[in-house]
Order: C-alpha cells, then sequence, then structure tokens
C-alpha cells in the first residue's frame, strides 16, 4: 500500500500534473520505484476529515542536496516556473524556518494516475 505524501503547498501543480520534482526536509527512507500517495494534507485532520487523494506517484529518483543547490529548471520542475532559484528558496525556508543551505531530499517522480 503506497504511503501518503502532503502536497498542501502545491496542490494546484499536482493536479494540473506540473509539479514533477518535490523537496523536503523528512522522507530520508524513501527509495526510487517507490508508489506513493499524493494527498492535499496528510497531517492536522479535523474530526471527521478524510485524506484526500490527488494523484498517484512513482518516484524515479531521491538525492540530497542543500536547499540552495536548486536550478531555475527545478524551480519549473517544482511548479514554480515564474520564481528563480532565490524565490524558492526565501518561500521554503520561510514555510519550514530552515536555512539556504539545509540539506533537503529531493525526490523526483512520474504520474500514475
Amino acid at each position: 500500500m503506497p504511503r501518503n505524501m502532503s502536497f498542501a503547498m502545491t496542490t494546484d501543480q499536482i493536479k494540473d500534473g506540473t509539479k514533477t520534482v518535490t523537496r523536503r526536509l523528512g522522507w530520508s527512507f524513501l527509495k526510487p520505484f517507490t508508489d506513493i500517495w499524493a494527498v492535499e494534507k496528510a497531517m492536522g485532520l479535523k474530526k471527521g476529515e478524510k485524506i484526500k487523494r490527488l494523484r498517484l506517484l512513482h518516484v524515479v529518483s531521491v538525492r540530497r542536496e542543500p536547499l540552495n543547490a536548486i536550478t531555475k529548471d527545478d524551480c519549473i520542475k517544482e511548479g514554480f516556473p515564474e520564481f528563480e532559484p532565490e524565490d524558492f528558496v526565501k518561500m521554503f525556508c520561510d514555510h519550514y524556518g530552515c536555512t539556504p543551505d539545509v540539506l533537503v531530499n529531493r525526490i523526483e517522480f512520474i504520474y500514475l494516475s
């Protein structure tokens, strides 16, 4: 059974298929060839609220790298074609309270559904 991965900040990009890479502070156990469910929200659900599955993903690569190693091409793959790398790093750091040189897991995937 595939695990659930939250895409609360990029739900629209998952729905329209423009996101093919995600960066995570966790998920270091994830391996290529793993299937995962992209979900709207996985934690902090209110009583009676259910997980809303968006699409089934197939992981093609996972690697660790500094957040600030992101390229313009990866900003596009992250679903933010209008961002420069500095914009993405700022957004990520503001949201997660980390520094630009934090090591993240870069996860690349394709859509199965």
